[in-house]
């Protein structure tokens, strides 16, 4: 199969249909479910975790809240890409996850362009970006990136406690919309979101690029492989 097809295929019309699915879970969030459960409920989350900030949790919810932070997961993503690529001498790993971290960032920011959210109506920690409060940019690319990272390491290493390790960075992510919700950036159905952006692509480009069944390359011509046989 062309490696054009194979692209359209395995890549962009999933990624697409993500940007779908996340444009109307939006329209269903911020228009026809505003008066349903639990909608109706998660503005008592943020005033609740609003309400008990802490000094202490306050300084550990802007560390976690920096991970996530745009220079730094470009930062790690070229890093870890970079380790992949040197120690695995192989580009399936690194693209795989520099695709996945590329991917939900553009399902996000069409989204946010499409969806437009208020924050939540609590004091905020943080300066408001321009975008919408949905869904969590922070969340989703800490998603992308430590989920990521967590499907290569744990299918390269064989002990045990290696790979639960590994699993364990999906923390991160989940530390992360904890903090941007402690922090009154987002609202839970927000983070929500985010994981299934982040999740989804993922999963699209472990299918896509880490398949070793799924060969991309370019496609002999039919006249170079007759001819080559010719002259066996």
């Amino acid at each position: 199969m062309p490696i054009v097809v194979q692209a359209l295929k395995r890549v962009l019309l999933p990624i697409a249909a993500l940007l779908a699915v996340m444009i109307g879970l939006g329209v269903l969030l911020t228009r026809a479910a505003t008066h349903l459960w639990p909608l109706t409920v998660e503005d008592g989350v943020n005033r609740y975790l609003a309400g008990h900030r802490t000094e202490t949790l306050s300084d550990a919810s802007h560390l976690a809240s920096g991970l996530a932070d745009t220079p730094r997961i470009i930062a790690v993503t070229a890093v870890a890409a970079l380790v992949l690529a040197l120690t695995l001498r192989r580009v399936r790993e690194p693209l795989f996850l520099c695709l996945a971290v590329t991917a939900q960032a553009l399902v996000f920011y069409l989204t946010t362009v499409a969806i437009d959210r208020p924050r939540p109506d609590v004091p905020r920690m943080d300066e408001s970006p321009p975008t919408s409060s949905f869904p969590s940019g922070h969340t989703s690319a800490a998603v992308a990136l430590y989920l990521g990272l967590a499907v290569l390491l744990a299918a390269l290493v064989r002990r045990t406690w290696l790979k639960a390790l590994c699993w364990a960075l999906v923390l991160v992510p989940a530390g992360v919309a904890l903090a941007r919700m402690y922090r009154g950036m987002h609202h839970p159905s927000d983070v929500a979101a985010a994981f299934v952006n982040g999740g989804t692509c993922v999963y699209v480009m472990s299918r896509a690029i880490l398949d070793r069944h799924v060969p991309w390359r370019l496609a002999t011509p039919a006249r170079e492989v007759d001819s080559r046989t010719a002259q066996v």
